[in-house]
């Protein structure tokens, strides 16, 4: 019985492993080759499609905090806007213009799938209450299973774009996904992350220091 736990026990950590990896990549993006005056410095932070107004108070959290830490001025959206939902457009230009915000950036959900894996875990088989004739070697012969793993999770799809205040221009956007989220709390910041470091290469952030 010693033999069939020590054997299962490297397996559920692989599974425990595999179950709560997420990770956010880029999909695509675009950015608008007419505009050059460079990096922003002031931004205004919009998580639309949040489920309510602490998944979105988190986000933009998130989002500020790791827009702060390479020099912009940045400002959540929730310090001005209290309701849940997208806020008429006068009333949102009314609040980025009052800010001084130079740039807009918007996060919002644009799907989720639904994803299925199945795939073959094995494991041991019964072992053998005794030794039997072939003595401590018996375990040998207490045969491995495949058993079919199936696991559902879900791929998010989120569309983020960054607009010049003054032109009220599109200058960037990108579409992201990620994959088996656990929650807004652990993977806004590898999201921040990914869209930030984007936006350095894309020369609209300040680049990092070195």
């Amino acid at each position: 019985m010693r033999k069939c736990f020590a054997h299962a026990i490297p397996i559920l950590a692989v599974l425990v492993f595999v179950a709560g990896c997420a990770s956010t990549t880029l999909q695509s993006e675009w950015r608008d080759p007419a505009y050059t005056a460079g990096p922003f410095k002031k931004i205004f932070v919009i998580g639309l499609s949040a489920r309510d107004v602490t998944a979105r108070r988190v986000f933009e959290d998130v989002m500020v905090s790791k827009l702060t830490a390479t020099g912009v001025q940045a400002i959540p959206e929730w310090q001005y806007i209290k309701a849940e939902g997208p806020a008429p457009e006068g009333a949102m230009s009314a609040t980025v213009d009052s800010t001084g915000a130079d740039a807009v950036l918007m996060a919002r959900l644009v799907a989720i799938d639904k994803q299925i894996d199945v795939s073959p875990v094995v494991v041991p088989g019964p072992a053998y209450g005794g030794y039997g004739w072939y003595g401590p070697y018996a375990g040998w012969y207490s045969g491995w299973y495949a058993l079919p793993q199936v696991r559902q999770y879900d791929v998010v799809y989120v569309e983020t774009t960054l607009f010049d205040t003054r032109t009220k221009r599109l200058v960037w956007s990108a579409t992201s996904k990620t994959v088996d989220p656990a929650s807004i709390q652990q993977e806004a910041p590898g999201f921040a992350d990914t869209i930030i470091a984007a936006m350095q290469k894309a020369g609209l952030v300040p680049a990092p220091k070195s």
